[in-house]
């Protein structure tokens, strides 16, 4: 048995490898601020002597005995990390200071979640990890960006320098149940706006493309990534090749959900990027690892959960 620390751990992918991990027999420790974390998404777990649960905002030193470290948080979608582009900023750069200093001292292995955002609106697709990137470092998004690429920039310093075990992973857009219904990000608003008939927002011309990665297929690769060799750092894109566009989603969720919504279009925000498919050899040939959730059948799971949700409000 390992103590593994999980911070964002109240999060929809923290909660969900809380979950696995207390499958697999790991003791876990959720640290949370709940800024977006919900305790509905651990609540299943406060009966478990394994868990524990602890209030506390990583950009202030943090001090625990683990084996491991899951650093995951930081507000991932727009609406949440635009409203205080500062705080997330230092979230991403003084929570993995912190995590990394706490890391180095007790000697853990530490797990970056980084982004497809690094990548901003690529030249290059689909995107393999040795693409650099076309990223606005004065944009809007630019807090969440920039603030994931400076983290993984520490990373590799503490690895050149301390020799500290690590492993970045740059995960690509992630849907299934317990995402936040008002986050913002297109599979949750697209499913919210049909469950209550709503017009479903497009922002341009839909044609803009993204790839759908389900959660339990995600979690599956954190945890083949965190048990493969040490000396496999990353940094390695984790997400579902299968490319579709927001239009084609939009059509999907109307199907599943049998809405009435009609489909609106609304101007592009800001730096939206518009294509972003991973390319996922690296995972593949590393640790095995890829998709195996259909969209369809992903979509069917998540609106599940939000019908369940939308009921409860």
């Amino acid at each position: 048995m390992k103590r593994i620390l999980v911070t964002g751990g109240a999060g929809f992918l923290g909660s969900h490898l809380c979950g696995r991990l207390l499958k697999e027999g790991q003791e876990v420790i959720c640290v949370d601020n709940f800024y977006t974390g919900r305790r509905s998404n651990i609540s299943d777990f406060f009966n478990n002597p394994r868990f524990e649960v602890i209030r506390h905002d990583i950009c202030f030193p943090f001090y625990a005995e683990v084996d491991e470290i899951y650093n995951l948080a930081c507000p991932a979608s727009p609406i949440h990390y635009q409203f205080d582009p500062v705080q997330t900023t230092k979230t991403s750069v003084h929570g993995a200071i912190n995590m990394l200093g706490l890391a180095k001292r007790i000697k853990a292995k530490i797990f970056q979640a980084s982004t497809s955002e690094v990548y901003g609106d690529p030249k290059v697709h689909p995107q393999p990890e040795a693409y650099w990137g076309n990223v606005n470092p004065i944009g809007y998004r630019s807090c969440y960006d920039e603030g994931k690429r400076c983290a993984e920039t520490l990373f590799f310093d503490y690895y050149r320098q301390h020799k500290l075990k690590i492993k970045v992973a740059r995960i690509f857009n992630t849907y299934g149940p317990q995402m936040h219904p008002n986050d913002g990000r297109v599979v949750s608003n697209f499913i919210m706006q049909a469950l209550q008939g709503e017009s479903i927002t497009v922002y341009g011309d839909g044609s803009q493309t993204r790839s759908f990665c389900y959660v339990d297929d995600l979690i599956e690769g954190f945890i083949r990534f965190m048990k493969s060799p040490d000396d496999f750092t990353g940094p390695v894109n984790l997400g579902n090749p299968d490319e579709f566009t927001i239009l084609e989603l939009a059509e999907k969720v109307i199907k599943l959900t049998r809405s009435r919504s009609k489909i609106i279009y609304k101007p592009l925000p800001h730096d939206d990027p518009i294509q972003r498919q991973p390319n996922i050899k690296l995972a593949r040939n590393k640790f095995k690892w890829e998709p195996k959730v259909k969209l369809e059948d992903g979509l069917k799971e998540t609106i599940k959960y939000f019908r369940k949700l939308k009921a409860l409000m």
